[in-house]
């Protein structure tokens, strides 16, 4: 993959000059490739992802926990498919479903009606999770996925019925989404970004790992170290920090360099 560096705001009192980063894929390299480097997608297309802080399930690990089963029996009576995008009936009553769900969770026209269309016409969902309940036959929930093999899935969007809420659908559809591809030997399940105490649900899982930024790391501590540290003014980029180096890396820049998995050989 080409990675590509654009800066961002920058504080030269502390010298910190942050940039994101792009990966754009080469020929020969898949979607997995560049998910299991660190990086979401940040196009539809799959041609450009973003390097961020995100949380993935090592499916060979999972476990239900008494939390998840606790969940996925409030869903009793819920249906789970895993259908195919080409084989999805993408409905002018689905269409208004979706929309009044992320009007109502995102903002008003957050997702348009046409980013909406693109967005079920684009590769980046390969299937959806349908949820029905089974008493009344109704369609209550869609998480959007893209599959790769038995090398990823992607949660991507979920869109639930509201009315729903107190059975924790929200949670029921994305536990549901952990059982079914850990039972169907999938390797990894991403479950996108962890910036807040409000995204460590997606932590609940055993098999959880977060990107740090050099390697996937199990340590949840360390998740919550870094989110806290978010909520302060910071003037040292993480790596710099003596107390972080030094609580989760022995203050050892050889075991952090050491663990990346990133390689630049100057030609």
């Amino acid at each position: 993959m080409k990675l590509l560096f654009s800066e961002q705001n920058s504080d030269y009192e502390h010298y910190q000059f942050p940039y994101a980063i792009w990966a754009v894929p080469e020929d020969g390299e898949a979607p997995s490739d560049i998910f299991n480097a660190g990086f979401l997608p940040s196009s539809r297309y799959l041609d450009r992802f973003y390097l961020c802080r995100q949380i993935r399930v090592n499916l060979a690990k999972f476990k239900p926990s008494s939390e998840n089963r606790r969940i996925l029996r409030k869903g009793a009576g819920i249906g789970v498919k895993l259908v195919p995008r080409d084989q999805y009936h993408y409905t002018p009553e689905h269409r208004q479903f979706f929309k009044t769900y992320a009007d109502i969770k995102f903002g008003k026209d957050v997702m348009t009606f046409e980013r909406l269309d693109a967005l079920f016409g684009s590769p980046i969902i390969s299937h959806l999770l349908v949820f029905t309940d089974t008493k009344t036959g109704n369609e209550i929930g869609a998480a959007t996925l893209y599959l790769e093999g038995k090398a990823l899935a992607f949660y991507y969007y979920a869109f639930y019925d509201l009315n729903y809420y107190a059975r924790n659908l929200g949670m029921f559809m994305m536990t549901s989404a952990v059982a079914l591809f850990a039972e169907r030997g999938m390797k990894h399940l991403y479950l996108g970004t962890c910036y807040s105490q409000t995204a460590l649900y997606k932590t609940q899982f055993a098999g959880a790992e977060f990107f740090n930024g050099f390697r996937w790391s199990d340590d949840l501590d360390e998740l919550k170290f870094i989110i806290k540290r978010d909520r302060k003014e910071l003037t040292q980029h993480l790596l710099e920090t003596d107390e972080y180096r030094g609580k989760f890396y022995d203050s050892d820049l050889d075991k952090i360099s050491g663990a990346s998995a990133f390689r630049i050989k100057i030609k």
